[in-house]
């Protein structure tokens, strides 16, 4: 599919739109207005899951759509953090450590990928697991200002404490895959 085509496939439109409700929803958080806040959050998440199913009903996996998704995940996310951060509901070491595994990962991707050494960057165990749990302390950072709670509170505390546990766990994980793979022969082609 030609490069500006791809821009067209329903699937990028979404990621697109969800690149779209990031500023709206920063400014939601630094107006105070949390019940919008979270509402934009919750249509970014929905946005996220129905690009990637409809890139297979609709066989419309582009080589955009492959960059564009991740791009759009970790701008939303990071942006979050630091917003988040910023009016003081997430402790600033927590966001440090966020920035600091994703910064630190796509440096090494870019390198590993300009240098032709490695193109197969997946996601790790640790890695998808950090994500999960990031998405779901945001969730509960921002009902903790709609919804009054000590369990949500609790739950919003362990959860935060999780990531800074789980992102430098999830950077040292990549970081050894990396180093395994480069390492190990290249693999031989049976004839």
């Amino acid at each position: 599919m030609p490069f500006l085509s791809q821009f067209r496939a329903a699937p990028n439109l979404l990621t697109l739109m969800r690149l779209f409700i990031i500023p709206f929803l920063l400014i939601e958080i630094l107006d105070g207005h949390y019940g919008v806040a979270f509402g934009l959050f919750m249509l970014a998440g929905i946005s996220d899951a129905l690009d990637g199913l409809l890139a297979r009903w609709l066989s419309q996996k582009t080589t955009l759509g492959q960059y564009l998704d991740p791009i759009a995940d970790k701008l939303l996310l990071s942006s979050l953090f630091v917003v988040l951060t910023h009016v003081g509901l997430i402790p600033l070491y927590v966001t440090v450590l966020v920035f600091s595994r994703d910064v630190g990962i796509l440096l090494i991707a870019t390198l590993l990928f300009v240098t032709g050494t490695l193109r197969d960057f997946r996601p790790s165990v640790f890695g998808k697991l950090n994500t999960f749990v990031q998405i779901v302390a945001l969730i509960a950072v921002i009902c903790q200002k709609l919804f009054v709670s000590q369990q949500l509170a609790t739950l919003r505390d362990i959860l935060v404490r999780a990531i800074a546990v789980l992102a430098p766990l999830s950077a040292a994980q990549y970081a050894w895959i990396v180093l395994r793979r480069m390492s190990s022969p290249p693999e031989q082609t049976v004839v």
